[in-house]
């Protein structure tokens, strides 16, 4: 097992700044363990560290996601993931590393403090000496970030363990977590643990050609990048429908998929939220759902459409209370990525967990099916090409797809934003003009996807249909924040570039003296908000500031001096 004593001593004084568990809740929220209690049923018995605070809701969720929720069995050893809505205990913002990784991060990999990742290892083995003759048990870890293959990895790491040796190992494994490097957008880190050190690169922009990867340099294996999975193994039921899923994630249409193992319906709802990147997926998800559900009711309500949500579920009652839903995904027993099946959409509803497996929708795709990527992946199954690069002509696919889409808004975006010479020093920055559907609409014919992709359709139908989705609400918003803030920095640095000397000329004192406030709020709301100021800037307008003071009287500025915020 790797000490880690060495970085200790070394860097003691860094060690020093920080408080305890501040570095481990950088990436982790707590590790727990959830166990089979003959008169409780699931029950919690381990949160570590002790510190950590969790609900009563929080624990039942936990407790109830922990374990199978089916008739498969899942004999052996089980992994998968879920996610839960938390409220925090405190209603501060959220810690300095989430902030700074949610700041260099503007697509669909934040750290959402109102929900929380689980990842699961759950062992399910024969023991007569027990009451029930199994044994069952569950290790996992909780975070806010959706990095899906790193914290399987190092659950997969710690669970055997804990298994072998019990609690001990779990606080031995937290004490090396709480000396990791905190995630730091595009950077590779190298986060030891359990004798091995695990090099991972935090993603930045997520686009293909910054798919990190994740592998152990302590031996051979590769392990696929830390927020991406095999699509090319989740899809490869349905593949002959993948344009269409696209175009129901784009669009944000419930989706339930259904399968026999936790496993593989928390991998699916993965790879679905993940196939419009780098559009962040705005929709709620659920990558493993259950009937113990707090929001159970909501979802299964006939009374009233299905919200813009992912569901993965594994009962067999969901086939029954989840009919009405317009978009079902039915996966078989188990996944055969050797081979295509060409099954049909399937224009009625699954009536029984043993439905055939299959895409069960009613929906008509806006655009024409593009053919190229089944035959690439086809050549692929007969030269046997590795399951690691189809899955990457996938994903290439459809990172052109969603490019191709967005480039247009983008393009039309940039033309909201005021001119420069718009922005005058002495007045308070511009707004962007309104996004406008209809003259977005009329860019399409000079401008449209067609100018990037040879997929033919109605696009403009597709655009129609997408400006009422969470996902364009989520992508507006981001991109409004981002062109306010970029016109904020625009207005400081014409500030801190104007000749402050010559406008204080015959201005009365009060008004120097707003001037100065005003720029000081600026600075401080940009440094609340993380708007990122050169520090060039900062130090002009310190300058600026100073030139003005000096023309003010001596009460006036000791007083300005006393007070600087």
């Amino acid at each position: 097992m790797a000490s880690g004593g060495s970085q200790i001593t070394d860097d003691s004084k860094t060690e020093r700044s920080f408080k305890p568990w501040e570095r481990f809740s950088a990436w982790i929220h707590a590790i727990c363990i959830v166990t089979f209690d003959l008169e409780l049923g699931q029950a919690l018995e381990v949160v570590y560290p002790t510190c950590t605070k969790l609900s009563e809701e929080d624990k039942t969720n936990i407790c109830y996601l922990a374990f199978p929720d089916s008739n498969s069995g899942c004999m052996g050893d089980t992994q998968f993931h879920f996610r839960f809505r938390h409220i925090p205990h405190d209603s501060a913002s959220p810690t300095s590393s989430h902030a700074t990784y949610n700041n260099g991060n503007s697509v669909s990999l934040l750290a959402n403090r109102n929900y929380l990742y689980g990842y699961v290892y759950f062992r399910q083995v024969k023991d007569t000496t027990l009451p029930r003759g199994y044994f069952q048990k569950s290790v996992i870890i909780l975070s806010k970030y959706p990095f899906v293959n790193l914290f399987l990895t190092v659950c997969r790491m710690i669970a055997p363990e804990f298994f072998e040796n019990g609690t001990l190992s779990i606080e031995a494994a937290c004490h090396e977590i709480d000396h990791w490097p905190p995630p730091i957008n595009g950077e590779i880190v190298s986060l030891p643990l359990l004798g091995m050190v695990l090099q991972a690169q935090i993603p930045g922009d997520i686009s293909l050609g910054n798919a990190s990867i994740l592998q152990s340099i302590c031996s051979t294996s590769v392990i696929p990048c830390v927020h991406l999975n095999n699509l090319f193994s989740c899809f490869s039921n349905c593949i002959y429908h993948i344009q269409l899923l696209w175009e129901l994630v784009l669009i944000g249409e419930p989706i339930v998929v259904m399968a026999s193992s936790p496993e593989t319906c928390s991998q699916m709802v993965h790879a679905l939220v993940t196939m419009i990147m780098p559009l962040m997926y705005c929709g709620e998800h659920r990558p493993y759902f259950t009937i113990h559900d707090t929001e159970f009711k909501e979802y299964t309500k006939t009374t009233q459409p299905p919200p813009p949500i992912i569901l993965g579920v594994t009962n067999p009652f969901f086939s029954k209370t989840l009919q009405h839903w317009p978009h079902i995904i039915k996966l078989p027993e188990a996944a055969k990525p050797s081979t295509l099946q060409k099954n049909k959409i399937k224009k009625g509803v699954v009536k029984a967990f043993d439905s055939k497996s299959g895409v069960y929708t009613q929906y008509e795709p806006f655009l024409h099916k593009d053919k190229g990527i089944v035959k690439k992946l086809l050549k692929g199954i007969q030269t046997n090409r590795p399951e690691e690069v189809q899955s990457a002509l996938l994903r290439r696919h459809l990172l052109e797809l969603t490019q191709s889409f967005m480039i247009p808004l983008e393009r039309y975006m940039s033309t909201l934003m005021p001119l420069h010479k718009n922005i005058s020093p002495y007045k308070a920055a511009p707004s962007p003009w309104p996004f406008n559907p209809e003259a977005f609409i009329a860019t399409l014919a000079k401008s449209g996807p067609q100018l990037t992709t040879g997929i033919k359709g109605d696009w403009e139908g597709l655009y129609r249909r997408f400006f009422r989705s969470p996902n364009f609400i989520g992508w507006y918003s981001t991109r409004s924040k981002s062109m306010n803030e970029k016109l904020q920095i625009l207005q400081l640095e014409a500030l801190s570039e104007a000749d402050l000397r010559q406008w204080v000329q015959g201005k009365e004192e009060v008004e120097v003296v707003d001037m100065i406030i005003k720029i000081r709020c600026k600075l401080e709301e940009c440094r609340i908000r993380n708007v990122r100021i050169s520090d060039n800037v900062c130090k002009q307008l310190q300058q600026r500031m100073d030139e003005i003071v000096c023309t003010l009287p001596d009460d006036l500025r000791s007083v300005l001096n006393s007070k600087p915020s």
